[in-house]
Parts: structure tokens; sequence; C-alpha cells
């Protein structure tokens, strides 16, 4: 059986696909899946079981980068086209079946639009793809010994990013709370993720600087081995949370019932004013925390709720 999966460019939605093409695997475990993504997402495929190929799609003018990809899977026919980029070129392969998903901005969470493609019940929550050689690495970089504070100061725009000494407090106020407890800051390789990483290591000697050093499938090992990350919304923060890692996001001027980050413990922090237009400035460090300490109470890392009320 072979499976074509057209899914985003970005790595969050990337990421979010992911609970739907694990769905697929298992109802189909003798599949052969072909994925068709952008550039910065690929890695998160790297390590899928089934994959017979990834196809990075690199977005050119005039849209010609749709016919890149269609001279690429034209030859083949496909048992099963997924489409969630809503694209006609699902509709000029040759496929006993087809599920496209809309296109467009509407109302409700990512993963409900997905799974909506294919007719589910109920949303999937997406899964982080690991090897042991990705596993073997994150311990060695995070060894056991103490809770590991996974902070991610970066986003791909900056008006989504929370002050550096904010991240400073918070990790502060976490690590009075954890005994023993260690900072990873994380970010991808950009220019600008180094800058954000930076402003946060330069506060915090002891922390582990895993900015723009890691494969994808290495930063989720990564994150594994968090107590808990705290992020903006961001990749990084739906890679967190597949990771199965209790994880926070800081939302301003995007919506968070659009993009909250889904996995088995999560949480959002959201800046005082309108919710998805509001700035990040707007989000109170004291928000951020107790936000945090309830959720590292809720995956039972905290064991009082008299360790909320303290914070406060």
């Amino acid at each position: 059986m072979r499976i074509l999966f057209i899914t985003a460019t970005r790595l969050g939605d990337a990421v979010l696909s992911t609970g739907l093409i694990e769905h697929l695997r298992q109802v189909f475990p003798a599949a052969g899946f072909t994925v068709a993504c952008g550039p910065v997402a690929a890695g998160v495929f790297a390590r899928m079981p089934g994959l017979d190929r990834v196809i990075v799609v690199d977005k050119r003018r005039f849209d010609l980068h749709w016919l890149s990809l269609w001279a690429q899977v034209v030859r083949t026919r496909w048992d099963l086209v997924v489409d969630l980029r809503g694209s006609a070129l699902s509709l000029c392969v040759v496929s006993c079946r087809r599920a496209i998903m809309r296109g467009g901005r509407r109302p409700g969470h990512r993963l409900t639009h997905i799974a909506g493609a294919m007719g589910l019940p109920a949303p999937v929550l997406p899964v982080a793809w690991t090897a042991p050689g990705d596993r073997a690495l994150a311990a060695s970089l995070l060894p056991g010994g103490g809770p590991i504070v996974g902070l991610g100061p970066s986003a791909n725009w900056p008006a989504k990013i929370w002050p550096a000494e904010r991240f400073v407090e918070l990790f502060k106020a976490l690590a009075a709370r954890l005994p023993g407890a260690r900072a990873a800051v994380f970010g991808g390789p950009d220019a600008a993720d180094r800058l954000a990483g930076d402003r946060v290591l330069a506060a915090l000697p002891g922390a582990v600087d895993l900015v723009g050093r890691l494969s994808l499938p290495e930063a989720a090992a990564c994150l594994a081995r968090c107590s808990i990350f705290v992020g903006n919304d961001s990749g990084l923060m739906h890679l967190a949370a597949s990771a199965g890692t209790p994880t926070l996001g800081l939302f301003g001027p995007t919506p968070a019932s659009e993009y909250a980050p889904a996995g088995r413990c999560t949480a959002v922090a959201q800046a005082d004013g309108p919710p998805g237009d509001a700035a990040m400035t707007d989000l109170p460090v004291q928000s951020a925390i107790l936000a945090a300490l309830e959720l590292l109470l809720l995956d039972g890392r905290l064991s009082t709720v008299s360790t909320l009320v303290d914070s406060a």
C-alpha cells in the first residue's frame, strides 16, 4: 500500500500533523509513506517507521513548487492521498482514495481541522519519532541528576517573543521549588534564535546551550528528558508537547484556541488583552510562573497545592 501525505511547510503545523500520520500507520501497518513538506519540517519525519521518502517542497514563484512535486509523484498509483494543504495537486494524481483538508483560517484548534480531513471523530495527539542514537545523544547532553527546565525563548515572529529577562525570572522561580533544577535553552539555527537564546544564557551561566546544535529528532529526544518546557508559540513548543514533555505555551498576538500545545500534559499562559491580539509584554511573569507550577503539580512533579499558593 502506498500513501502520499502532503503536509505543512511550517514546523509547528507539520508537528501537529504527525498524530494523523501515526494513526494511518497503525491502521495500515504495511503501508509505505511518502511525505511532502517544507524544508524546515523535513526532520520531523526522518525517523518515522514505514517512511519510503520525504519530498522537500521549496516554495517557488508562481506556485511552481506544486508542478515540481506533481512531477515527482504523478507516475505512482497511490492507494491514499492525504492533502493537508488543500491543493489541486491531490486531484491530479491517480489515487484510490483522497482526503483533502480545506484551506483558510477558521475557528477551532488545528488538530480538529486535521482530524476532520480523514473524518475522525476526535483529534489525534501528535507524536515525536526518535532513534536510539538520538536518545543516547540526549542522555549525554542532559544526564540525570535533577529536574531539567527546557526554555524556548525564540519564535519565527518577533511579536511572539516574551522578554528574555522574564524567562530568566521564571526559571529561577521554578528552580527554587525544584531542587537541583537545571535550565536547557533550545532554539533553531537562525541568527534570531541565536540572539534570543544568548540573552537567556547570559543570565543563566549554568544553563545547557542547545540553540542550533540539534537535528529535530535529537531535539525531540532532548525535550523528552525535560521535566517541563516553557516556550513561545513556535514549532519547538509543539515538538516539546509531541515528545510527551509537560509543555507551557506562551501566547499573545496569536490565538491559543487554534495553536495551543497538544500533548499528554499541556497548558497555556496568555497575555492580558484580546485573545490572539495582545502584546507579549502584557504577559506577566507571575502568571506564567503560576501556570508552570500548576502544570508541574498536574504532572506529579510537585506534591502540594501549598507550593502554588506560596508562589502567587
